[in-house]
């Protein structure tokens, strides 16, 4: 795996851990090693549960100690064994000669603090600067990270700023002492696809300057093949591949790893159903392209049909004052958007954050009241609606959130989500309840024995596949995907576009498709609006944008697809 005389910064040897349950452990890692050489970046790829985020956690000396039990093996940072330090020695260690960039950037700034404030913290706890001088540090740590108006970032609470520029924050908190490895844990993940590009190109610009090691965990394979050196393989808790990357990408050994590079959707070829790492695995998948004819030939039926959905000059403003005296300021989230949807179709909608995506998808589903414009719904302006027929609407109009664990209550089983929305409308009543959610959810691929469940005791896919069910179960004629696969694995978000695509088929559904990952949106879509600062820059068939943009912008979206595989 590694070039002879190449030098370690870190050794794993023969890590085994395993979480301590009741009666019983359950063995998370099965004697992994690797290692990772000086300023070099190696990736760790695979599947949720395959034991990516174990490792990195082992590494940092996070595993909650009551819990985790390390059953065997080593891990070396510079020749000294980890496992062997105390919490203190530990804890002196994080942030300074090894930092991680954690996946989910909200979650980890502190809410209550000035973003500059938290980068301070980190500097004077490990007296890199003294108090006199941590302003200017911080801010030559943002203009490193090339966050816009530094000044003003500092001053900001993490609410304040976008994804793309907390993210910047946190990368700018985990080099701020000049660590020697930084562990990046999915730093990409739901990002707009030009934000994703400059988050990467700004850690390999960081990696080369500062001569650090990098760990990156990520489940975007293209990603990985653009940015690393080495790629390890994880599947269930072993490492069942590794090499050089453009060993890994170009002649892979292992049937698992084939599986994993062919379950991304591809942007030069339209299959019928994606392959799932299963149905390679198990030899079950069979290729079928849809071919031009049958395409033009599904256009033809949809689009000689009235629209589902018309918007009709759709604006959304917002007004603020900065002083007691001053005028209103006007900011347009969404400004004078037109567009059709017909039935049977999947409309994509694509833009970088702050464009106006979710706005507009908030106005459709009457979340938020649109300043000017119409909305019609088969017909009918719906923006005028009275509180009885807007709730009569909802059974027809329903949105797949990007986040199901946060949309699903976890103090409610299964069984509980689904009756609600069945019960609210008086669906039906008494016995056939309980066989409509039953039927529902054997539909998305869960059982009747998940009923009782609650949403923490299932994987990522699993929860999604609640959160469709819960849109389905009142069997809409319009289903708003809002970022509904951007946070899944290659393989499970294959299985979860696959379940969406035979829904429509099944029960004529039509889709508004909203997500920044652009071969997603061109894989799944018939039409295509593309969106920036509120309009619609370009609109068409998904196919001819993706072949032959007309707009800068839409050119520069492209551009910034991960070209790798």
């Amino acid at each position: 795996m590694l070039e002879k005389g190449s030098q370690h910064l870190l050794k794993v040897q023969n890590l085994s851990i395993s979480f301590d349950k009741p009666k019983f452990l359950v063995p998370a890692l099965h004697g992994i090693s690797f290692s990772i050489p000086q300023n070099e970046i190696v990736a760790i790829v695979g599947e949720s549960g395959s034991g990516k985020s174990i490792t990195s956690l082992a590494i940092m000396g996070l595993l909650p100690k009551s819990a985790a039990k390390i059953i065997s093996g080593s891990i070396l940072f510079l020749g000294n064994s980890l496992l062997d330090k105390s919490s203190k020695e530990m804890m002196a260690m994080r942030g300074k000669s090894i930092s991680m960039i954690f996946q989910e950037p909200m979650s980890a700034l502190n809410p209550s603090m000035r973003c500059g404030k938290q980068v301070e913290e980190i500097l004077l706890r490990h007296q890199i600067v003294g108090k006199k001088e941590a302003r200017k540090e911080v801010l030559h740590l943002f203009e490193q990270v090339r966050l816009p108006h530094p000044d003003r970032i500092y001053t900001s609470y993490p609410h304040e700023i976008s994804g793309g520029q907390k993210q910047r924050v946190m990368i700018a908190m985990a080099i701020a002492c000049k660590p020697q490895l930084l562990i990046a844990d999915e730093p990409t993940t739901a990002l707009d696809v030009t934000v994703q590009k400059e988050i990467i190109d700004l850690l390999k610009s960081l990696q080369k300057d500062n001569k650090m090691s990098i760990l990156l965990i990520s489940h975007d394979l293209a990603l990985v093949s653009e940015i690393a050196d080495q790629v390890l393989v994880m599947y269930q808790g072993q490492l069942i591949e590794a090499g050089r990357t453009s060993q890994i990408f170009e002649s892979p050994q292992q049937e698992y790893t084939k599986a994993l590079i062919l379950a991304r959707p591809s942007s030069d070829q339209r299959l019928k159903r994606l392959p799932t790492v299963d149905s390679l695995l198990t030899s079950t998948f069979k290729k079928e392209l849809i071919s031009s004819s049958e395409r033009n030939a599904n256009h033809k039926k949809i689009y000689a049909q009235k629209p589902i959905l018309e918007v009709k000059n759709v604006s959304k403003y917002y007004f603020s004052k900065v002083g007691l005296f001053s005028e209103n300021r006007v900011f347009k989230a969404v400004n004078d958007v037109s567009f059709k949807v017909y039935p049977g179709e999947t409309l994509g909608l694509v833009g970088e954050s702050g464009c106006g995506k979710s706005t507009l998808s908030n106005a459709i589903t009457l979340l938020t009241e649109a300043t000017e414009g119409r909305i019609l719904f088969n017909g009918k302006n719906i923006t005028r609606l009275n509180k009885r027929e807007r709730r009569e609407l909802r059974k027809d109009i329903q949105i797949i959130f990007q986040d199901p664990f946060a949309s699903l209550n976890p103090r409610r089983s299964v069984e509980e989500v689904l009756m609600e929305p069945i019960r609210v409308h008086s669906i039906v009543s008494g016995p056939e309840q309980k066989k409509m959610i039953i039927s529902t959810l054997e539909r998305v691929g869960l059982s009747e024995a998940d009923l009782k469940k609650y949403p923490h005791e299932f994987s990522g896919g699993q929860r999604q596949r609640i959160g469709i069910a819960r849109a389905i179960v009142l069997n809409p004629k319009l289903v708003i995907c809002d970022e509904s696969v951007s946070a899944l694995d290659i393989s499970v978000q294959a299985q979860v576009l696959n379940l969406l695509n035979d829904l429509k088929d099944d029960y004529d559904f039509t889709y508004l498709f909203i997500s920044h990952d652009l071969n997603v949106v061109k894989y799944m879509s018939d039409q295509l609006l593309v969106m920036k600062d509120g309009i619609i820059e370009e609109q068409g068939d998904a196919d001819e944008i993706f072949n032959s943009p007309a707009k800068a912008y839409t050119k520069k979206l492209i551009h910034a697809i991960p070209k790798g595989l």
